[in-house]
């Protein structure tokens, strides 16, 4: 009996491990077979834009809700995006490397079955990469759109998530001259921003773990369009109880980098000072030390900010910069003027009640028994947040002049 069993255990065993190489294919789809998202951008929708909606999800006598949301969908065309420069497409650059959809709907998910009915292969947003919402989509409908994209398993949590200054869909049409698919140009402009220091790493999956922070709050890049090619990173979106409540001007995206310490540094600032003129300094470093008391019942916190420099230009003055003494008064005239501008943020995002700076979780983790007996969820945070004392110390190292004269 033991001699039977062994030898049909010799024939099984060799037989289903072959069948585990002959099972890895069974499912395949061809890439050329799937509609792969590389974009997408949402905007709201008039209600009359309820007529021209197809008959996909539902019918056309179903009572349904009156907003709608409009979305343009940038899909890849096969063999037509290209790998490198030059690659990819016809030689004359005329035939675009991507189809552009758009489709209504009542919801994200609504939209995307619309838009599923009228492309042929199968959509997939594995390569999404760039999503761009409009203000008005930002500012009363951000629980609804994030219910879908986290639900959706496809999603990557290093996608941008973009607020747009106007209509989300022109983005999705811009054609700049440097790469021949939009939504590669909007990424690769976000990355670069991110290396050079002009704009944290905020991807969607950074701004949903923000939002779901007690102690802090979110925010996005605020984005717009010039001349219908060129994009400029406009400031920061920052939300408050769920919606977007202000944005931030472009330089206040170095002052708030600033406050959270973030490398490297990558920001001008074009300034007066009262012997030498106009000057323009260069920020290549950034060190900041954050400290939290908690005084007559209240927090303060302080941060220690120093910064690291170069003297980029000098003009307009009849004294040259050529001396330690008048270095340092350069030095002094930047500290007193970024003071400024950080201490306005700060009590601008205070009036709103939006903590995008993550204050909170400095207090949550260095105070925790104050914390358990004050804040019980986000929105106290948010209150307490606007009456708290906060002190800026900042300092400038210029290390470097550039050339003088002998």
């Amino acid at each position: 009996m033991k001699t039977l069993l062994r030898k049909i255990g010799s024939v099984l065993l060799p037989a289903a491990v072959i069948a585990l190489f002959l099972t890895g294919c069974w499912d395949q789809v061809e890439i050329e077979d799937r509609a792969l998202v590389l974009g997408l951008s949402i905007d709201t929708a008039p209600p009359e834009k309820a007529t021209e909606e197809e008959q996909v999800t539902h019918l056309k006598d179903t009572e349904m809700p009156n907003e709608m949301i409009s979305i343009t969908a940038q899909i890849a065309v096969p063999g037509r995006v290209p790998l490198g420069p030059g690659s990819g497409g016809s030689q004359d650059g005329k035939i675009s490397p991507v189809w552009v959809v758009t489709v209504l709907g009542h919801s994200l998910d609504d939209a995307m079955n619309n838009l599923q009915q009228q492309i042929a292969d199968p959509r997939y947003l594995v390569h999404l990469r760039v999503i761009v919402i409009s203000q008005d989509i930002a500012q009363g409908r951000m629980d609804d759109l994030d219910d879908y994209l986290r639900r959706n398993p496809e999603v990557r949590r290093r996608t941008w998530l973009l607020v747009s200054e106007g209509r989300a869909s022109q983005f999705m049409d811009v054609k700049p001259p440097l790469q021949r698919v939009p939504t590669l140009y909007v990424l690769s402009m976000m990355e670069k921003a991110v290396t050079s220091g002009k704009f944290p790493p905020d991807y969607i999956g950074t701004y949903w773990s923000a939002d779901s922070k007690w102690g802090q709050s979110a925010y996005l890049p605020y984005v717009a369009l010039r001349n219908k090619e060129n994009i400029l990173i406009n400031g920061l979106a920052y939300f408050s109880q769920g919606k977007m409540i202000n944005t931030t001007q472009p330089l206040e995206i170095g002052a708030f980098m600033a406050v959270k310490g973030m490398d490297p540094g990558g920001y001008s600032t074009l300034f007066k000072t009262k012997e030498l003129g106009m000057v323009m300094t260069k920020i290549n470093k950034r060190y900041t030390k954050a400290r939290s008391f908690i005084r007559d019942g209240k927090p303060v916190l302080s941060f220690d900010i120093n910064f690291e420099g170069d003297l980029d230009e000098h003009y307009n003055g009849k004294k040259p910069a050529d001396s330690t003494a008048r270095l340092h008064e350069i030095e002094r005239e930047f500290e007193r003027n970024a003071r400024g501008v950080i201490g306005r943020l700060i009590r601008q995002t205070q009036k709103d009640h939006a903590d995008i700076f993550g204050m909170g979780e400095v207090i949550r983790a260095h105070h925790p028994e104050y914390w358990r007996q004050h804040i019980h969820n986000k929105s106290d945070w948010e209150v307490l947040y606007g009456s708290i004392t906060v002190d800026i110390n900042l300092e400038l190292h210029l290390r470097r002049v550039g050339l003088k004269k002998t």
